[in-house]
């Protein structure tokens, strides 16, 4: 499966954005996906994560209750809603599917088979 992330940006402290995964090439259904980010210096960070049907959904704490990840299958989207943005969450943020990711793994990334090309979240304080 190959993925597109977009949506990324630079936004004031408060602020929101919207990323979005696109996939293509496998029945999408069938991949648990999940977002992770990096910022300049810093290791690979979990961010969420929801489960193929989208019934369940996993956050890393510091994103919790900013956070929102949800899934279109007819559309083979996944969406990342941020909110509350801070320049902490300044990074790359990269969109991943697996299609047998068990829950103990889920935080990470290589626990995933595919990755798309990242977008670029700046927050300004």
């Amino acid at each position: 499966v190959q993925l597109q992330a977009s949506g990324g940006g630079l936004v004031q402290a408060g602020g929101s954005l919207r990323l979005s995964c696109a996939a293509s090439g496998r029945t999408f259904s069938t991949f648990s996906v999940g977002w992770f980010r990096q910022a300049p210096g810093k290791e690979c960070e979990f961010v969420a994560h929801i489960r193929r049907s989208g019934g369940s959904t996993f956050y890393e704490d510091s994103v919790k209750g900013r956070f929102t990840i949800a899934r279109d299958n007819a559309k083979n989207t996944v969406h990342l809603l941020m909110n509350n943005l801070k320049p902490e969450d300044t990074a790359v943020y990269y969109c991943t599917a697996g299609e047998r990711i068990i829950i103990t793994t889920i935080r990470r990334w290589h626990a995933y088979d595919y990755w798309g090309q990242g977008t670029q979240v700046t927050v300004s304080s």
